[in-house]
């Protein structure tokens, strides 16, 4: 029989070194079926992190399997070279929802390259190198995307052509203004925005680049209107508002579908990822015509918006619409941060519980510190899978918690999964 440590052993044979798996003892997913999944051993888990928030609507969701069947016994694959209708449909629909005005959209295949193509407009359009991104950021692992992410454990290279600077953002427990209530928080960083503008630019940067809530850094989270001041800022100096949407997108934080509507903002451009295809891969960004039309020199996408990739997100995006799934993220959510408040108030080695919607993070440290202690969130970690869920992982000292259950997930499996979470802290509390 297949094996869980076999197929681990294949893997570090032919794939590189730094992509590892989680757990101690990895495990092959097989199957799944909503927010359930089987490894190769036959073992069920609940799953609260759909593959890193991508598959968002289920495993072997109906509506969308059906779709991407359909699909598949048409046409695979034709490239942005002729005309797709899923495509065009696709890019309709999302450019309806983005709440940008003339919106055009280009597909890609990733993330990476979502945020790499935002990159490549904003410098484009407005014909300078400098680009500005928060601190504790990720926005990728390409060349370009690497140089925008301000997160040590997943930056592999500082060369770069652009001309970058970080300010002061989203995660606010560990910042130096994390004492002073939210008007005054979002005032010193929006004042710290102004002196880097004044101080280390020529004045005019393309964009800023910006996660509503920052992903891989633990779901760290601004105040609601925390970008208004800072695109006002921006506004005034020409600069472009980029909001990266790939983890927070298609309704995730329960009150809005975008993350950046919790801002009284809208964005020059957004980008999309993770979910919007349940696990089938699709991207993209969405722009102003002008700044999309910046580009003169002939393009296309090879695989962006392919036929396959396109039927998957129209049937995801609609489920996720005529389901509410986005009130169902804010109802679910809420009956989750209702049952895991007590406990992490109450428990000195968390931080901090945080999040909205289905996007929640538990920060775990040295008792009564803010020291990380990403020994003891591993522990976490395994303790949840041992009792049948799984969770991810993040923070840039690896001692968060991503808990991201499916944007269906009912009443009866949100319970399961703080269940298991609640003994696994019950048992770490033992050992403390």
């Amino acid at each position: 029989m297949l094996t869980n440590a076999v197929l681990h052993q294949r893997y570090q044979a032919v794939l590189p070194s730094y992509v590892k798996p989680l757990y101690a003892e990895p495990i092959s997913i097989e199957r799944g079926e909503g927010s359930y999944v089987w490894d190769v051993e036959g073992n069920r888990y609940l799953d609260f992190f759909g593959g890193v928030l991508t598959t968002m609507v289920g495993h072997n969701n109906p509506e969308v399997t059906a779709a991407i069947q359909a699909q598949a016994a048409k046409v695979l694959h034709t490239s942005t070279l002729y005309l797709c209708e899923p495509m065009i449909e696709l890019a309709e629909e999302i450019a309806a929802a983005s709440g940008i005005a003339d919106a055009r959209v280009f597909f890609t295949t990733s993330g990476s390259e979502a945020n790499d193509t935002a990159i490549l407009l904003a410098t484009s359009y407005k014909k300078s190198n400098e680009v500005l991104a928060m601190r504790n950021s990720y926005h990728g692992r390409s060349f370009t995307t690497q140089a925008i992410t301000s997160h040590s454990s997943w930056k592999s290279t500082t060369l770069s052509g652009l001309s970058v600077h970080f300010v002061h953002g989203a995660y606010r427990l560990r910042s130096p203004f994390r004492h002073l209530n939210d008007t005054d928080f979002t005032e010193a960083c929006t004042e710290d925005l102004r002196q880097v503008l004044d101080m280390m630019t020529t004045g005019s940067p393309a964009c800023l680049i910006a996660e509503p809530i920052q992903g891989v850094g633990g779901f760290a989270i601004p105040p609601d209107g925390f970008f208004e001041p800072i695109h006002k800022l921006l506004s005034n100096s020409g600069i472009l508002f980029v909001t990266d949407e790939v983890q927070t997108g298609w309704g995730r934080t329960g009150e809005h579908f975008w993350g950046y509507q919790a801002h009284n903002i809208v964005p020059d451009m957004l980008t999309f990822a993770k979910g919007a295809g349940n696990g089938i891969t699709l991207a993209g960004i969405v722009a102003r015509a002008e700044i999309m039309d910046t580009i003169k020199a002939l393009n296309f996408s090879t695989f962006g918006g392919n036929p396959l990739s396109a039927a998957a997100g129209l049937a995801t995006l609609r489920y996720v619409q005529q389901n509410n799934l986005q009130q169902n993220a804010l109802d679910m959510g809420q009956r989750m941060a209702d049952a895991l408040t007590p406990v992490a108030h109450n428990t000195p080695w968390i931080a901090e519980l945080r999040g909205k919607g289905l996007m929640w993070a538990i920060e775990v440290v040295a008792p009564g510190t803010i020291e990380p202690d990403p020994i003891r969130t591993g522990d976490f970690l395994e303790g949840c899978k041992q009792r049948g869920l799984l969770v991810g992982k993040g923070g840039l000292y690896g001692n968060v918690l991503r808990i991201t259950p499916m944007l269906d997930a009912t009443v009866a499996e949100i319970d399961e999964g703080v269940a298991a979470i609640l003994e696994t802290i019950e048992e770490i509390d033992k050992e403390v």
